[in-house]
């Protein structure tokens, strides 16, 4: 089988098995992230190095919700210093100053992103959520998670203090392909997973609200006559509000 043939059939059993096993999951994040659009709580995402794009994939796109609240620091992406990133996000004692600076509140809803569930900076912001009354939910890979040790002095894993899992049913390392004569695998999986289980969980969020006659506000695309109104209104209503927007 050609290799981008076989990416795609991993990719399709990855999904087959999010489907199999994380329903549940899936229907308790939707619960509350419905509640929380429902009640003007704050919804946050927060990731670093590669997860990071997962905080922007619900953040100001054609049908996403106006309620999404990304948690983006230079530091710990990838766009100014992408190896230094790699080092920021195994530090302790950053949480603290994001966790004031983005203004989270006991109530709110965090989705923290980390294929590994180790580091350091992910370890600590889930594990002061926690204890400021924020509902934790970890969107993770199990099967890596469990293969290594935490690098967090609590010795921890994200997946361990989260209040929900989200598995995104990747390979330990996340690279899927081997190629003759290549060292390693190539081909990530956790963002097309983590896409698709981040949006299947809004779907059903979105569900949820109208069910109760709550009708959640959201964004349209740009690139279709009168996104452009739309769109502005939404962002003269909350600029002030949402962070980034």
């Amino acid at each position: 089988m050609k290799k981008h043939l076989e990416y795609i059939e991993n990719i399709k059993d990855v999904i087959s098995q999010i489907e199999e096993s994380c329903g549940d999951s899936i229907e308790a994040t939707a619960q509350f992230l419905s509640s929380a659009l429902i009640e003007n709580r704050r919804i946050f995402l927060f990731g670093t190095g590669h997860s990071h794009m997962l905080c922007e994939e619900l953040f100001y796109r054609a049908g996403g919700l106006l309620n999404i609240q990304p948690v983006l620091i230079d530091t710990l992406m990838l766009h100014i210093d992408a190896a230094g990133s790699t080092a920021a996000e195994r530090e302790e004692g950053l949480a603290d100053k994001i966790f004031d600076d983005y203004g989270m509140k006991s109530g709110d809803v965090i989705v923290i992103i980390s294929n590994s569930g180790r580091n350091g900076v992910v370890i600590d912001m889930a594990l002061l959520c926690k204890k400021q009354g924020l509902t934790v939910i970890a969107l993770t890979n199990l099967r890596h998670t469990n293969a290594g040790a935490s690098r967090h002095q609590s010795g921890k894993r994200l997946c361990e203090i989260a209040d929900i899992v989200l598995d995104n049913c990747g390979c330990v390392g996340d690279a899927c392909i081997e190629v003759d004569g290549v060292e390693g695998k190539i081909c990530a999986t956790s963002t097309v997973a983590g896409a698709m289980i981040l949006n299947a969980s809004v779907a059903r969020a979105v569900e949820l609200c109208a069910a109760k006659g709550f009708y959640p506000e959201h964004f349209c695309s740009a690139n279709v006559d009168g996104g452009d109104d739309i769109n502005n209104r939404l962002i003269e209503k909350y600029k002030k509000e949402i962070k980034h927007l």
